[in-house]
């Protein structure tokens, strides 16, 4: 520091008043002002006795099981529970429909419970246990005699259901590679949001939807019958508009 103080007087006396030689030498000296976002007031936030997500049984406790068909409507369109937060402030969403293993299922309890901090995190599940049988036939087995037995059980989700909440005194930075390494394992396309993020993304489909240019939209086309489009389209495509193709969601339809 003294150095600096002796070079500039030396060059102020040699070269008189000139601004470029001072303040090449006296800019090192001054620093600016820092400013710094206010941390979030945690102090309305309540942490449960057990936050940890609890184990979910593989089979239902039923007391005779019943073989199903395929009801491929359980995942297919708009998730129409499940679909908002609760309690937590981070969420992993369902961005389509598809099935849940047990498997996933813990690969979800293990992952979060051994990373998140217990004394400031909770997680909590928004999906039920595995309830849905599946059949399958045996290896080498000849074609009739009939459905299978049952061999597991999954949990349908439809696009827009919350698999798993978090919360506590964390902010999205802390828990994000977790929800993020977690949603990359899922057998259907699914993202981490937050509460602000999630309604950014209802608030974005409503906007498309108020502001559209296009007239010729897929309830237009659909409820004209245009080139007797009526005859190729489903009684699910005609309630969802198009905007759902099997358990595939259209983000860009209207």
């Amino acid at each position: 520091m003294m150095s600096l103080l002796k070079n500039t007087i030396s060059c102020w006396r040699t070269h008189g008043l000139q601004g470029s030689c001072i303040q090449s030498h006296m800019r090192i000296l001054f620093a600016g002002i820092k400013t710094y976002d206010i941390p979030p007031d945690y102090s309305d936030v309540v942490l449960p006795d057990k936050p940890k997500l609890k184990f979910l049984n593989k089979v239902p406790n039923f007391k005779k099981a019943k073989k199903e068909k395929k009801k491929l409507r359980d995942i297919q369109g708009p998730a129409q529970a499940a679909n908002t937060f609760t309690v937590g402030s981070y969420a992993i969403v369902a961005l389509g429909g598809g099935y849940i293993h047990w498997g996933h299922i813990e690969m979800i309890r293990l992952t979060i419970n051994r990373k998140m901090d217990v004394r400031s995190t909770f997680a909590k599940w928004r999906i039920n246990a595995p309830y849905k049988p599946i059949t399958r036939k045996g290896l080498g087995q000849r074609m009739g005699g009939g459905k299978g037995a049952i061999d597991h059980y999954v949990t349908p989700v439809r696009c827009g259901r919350l698999i798993v909440e978090v919360g506590g005194r964390v902010e999205l930075g802390e828990v994000e590679p977790i929800l993020t390494e977690v949603a990359k394992k899922l057998p259907f396309p699914a993202r981490v949001v937050s509460r602000e993020s999630l309604a950014a993304m209802h608030a974005e489909q409503a906007e498309k939807e108020q502001n559209n240019q296009n007239p010729w939209t897929f309830r237009e086309v659909a409820c004209g019958n245009m080139l007797g489009i009526r005859k190729v389209l489903s009684p699910l495509d005609l309630h969802n508009h198009g905007r759902f193709t099997g358990k595939f969601h259209l983000p860009g339809r209207v």
